[in-house]
């Protein structure tokens, strides 16, 4: 297996599931007591946080473009960045190392296309759902993006930050996240794209009259299934994403 590298910590709440996963998606493959070869670098999100709101990106950049070639000397075969809002900065991240960066916009778009879908619904951080960083991946990838109005996008943007990034699940945002996901399927979504890692903390497919697609699940299983190619399965059980 090749050894995966992690640039976390943004935030370590979703970082967390990145590693429950890898291992899950691993022991399903091979079975028995194989778990993910990996390792991590984990940023303080605090820092992350301020630059992201001054507009720092160049050197929110440079941050995980040095967490890059750290993870690569320490001998990661592919690398992930386990958010999607900093997916801004994957070019700079790209460029700093000779190991390929898996997308999880690609990962994510893949994913959808295998469930038949084309237009989606986009929840995730103001800067994911309004820029083009992160749509315009999408719909490079043969997607039709929608995402919430104003009101709704605040609404998204504050409970990843002021909650779900510091540990906090709450009933009164999981009843709000669910307003917003119908009204994107009364606008059209075949589907909606959990675009935060953090969101699949509060959302599940009980949540959704339609599929729901978790980024940090489906990055780390295609990020196992890359890391393991060809390798043969032993009795591997369905894909997680199934279950889900």
């Amino acid at each position: 297996m090749k050894m995966i590298g992690l640039i976390g910590g943004m935030s370590w709440e979703s970082t967390a599931e990145y590693y429950r996963i890898l291992n899950e998606r691993t022991r399903e493959r091979l079975g028995g007591l194989h778990s993910a070869r990996c390792v991590l670098y984990s940023v303080d999100f605090a820092e992350i946080e301020q630059l992201q709101v001054q507009g720092r990106w160049a050197e929110a950049g440079d941050v995980l473009a040095g967490a890059a070639r750290s993870l690569e000397a320490a001998g990661a075969d592919l690398l992930l960045i386990c958010t999607n809002t900093m997916h801004k900065v994957a070019g700079s991240v790209e460029a700093a190392v000779s190991v390929p960066l898996l997308h999880l916009a690609d990962a994510t778009a893949a994913a959808v296309r295998a469930a038949g879908l084309r237009r989606v619904g986009l929840l995730g951080t103001a800067f994911t759902m309004e820029q083009e960083f992160y749509r315009g991946r999408l719909a490079a990838g043969g997607l039709e993006v929608c995402v919430p109005d104003a009101e709704g996008r605040a609404l998204v943007h504050r409970v990843i930050y002021e909650e779900l990034c510091v540990g906090v699940v709450r009933e009164e945002s999981r009843a709000a996240y669910r307003r917003v996901v119908e009204e994107l399927v009364a606008a059209g979504a075949e589907g909606v794209i959990l675009g935060c890692t953090e969101i699949e903390l509060l959302l599940g497919p009980e949540d959704s009259p339609v599929p729901l697609f978790p980024t940090a699940r489906l990055h780390a299983e295609a990020a196992v299934d890359a890391a393991l190619g060809a390798h043969a399965d032993r009795g591997v059980a369905p894909a997680a994403t199934a279950r889900w």
